[in-house]
């Protein structure tokens, strides 16, 4: 199993009503547009990743499992790595739930995205002084 565990704040803009993303950037402001983003200042982008976790996400069909961490609570979905991902990025990482790939795309065909990560979770992202861990984890089994 590989984990990569990666810090981010909150930030007043936290919106997380996003039907189909979600996403943790390294910018530290947010816009209202920002509805997908959960969090700010994250310490790793996409191009930034440990190359162990890069090249397995970069393998067809590889199952992501995703954690996001604010504390104490804990909010878990899965998605797809494919070798159509580059991991990029210099400043985002972006869950999706279709199969669209860009530099920012973490991973594809993800069960959930912003809108679902639970309401008290997104309200206590919304303190600038929170912190949250986005954990990735490849090669979990349940």
């Amino acid at each position: 199993m590989i984990i990569e565990e990666i810090e981010f704040d909150g930030h007043p803009e936290v919106r997380g009503e996003h039907k189909t993303t979600m996403e943790i950037t390294t910018e530290k402001h947010l816009t209202e547009k920002g509805d997908c983003i959960i969090g700010v200042n994250a310490k790793v982008a996409c191009n930034t990743l440990n190359s162990k976790i890069k090249e397995e996400i970069q393998k067809d069909y590889n199952q992501i499992t995703i954690e996001l961490i604010v504390e104490g609570m804990k909010f878990k979905t899965k998605a797809m790595g494919s070798s159509e991902l580059s991991l990029s990025h210099k400043k985002d990482i972006v869950l999706r739930k279709s199969s669209f790939t860009c530099t920012r795309t973490l991973g594809i065909n993800a069960e959930k995205a912003a809108i679902d990560v639970p309401r008290e979770m997104i309200s206590r992202l919304r303190n600038p002084n929170v912190k949250g861990l986005f954990r990735i984890i490849i090669g979990e089994t349940e």
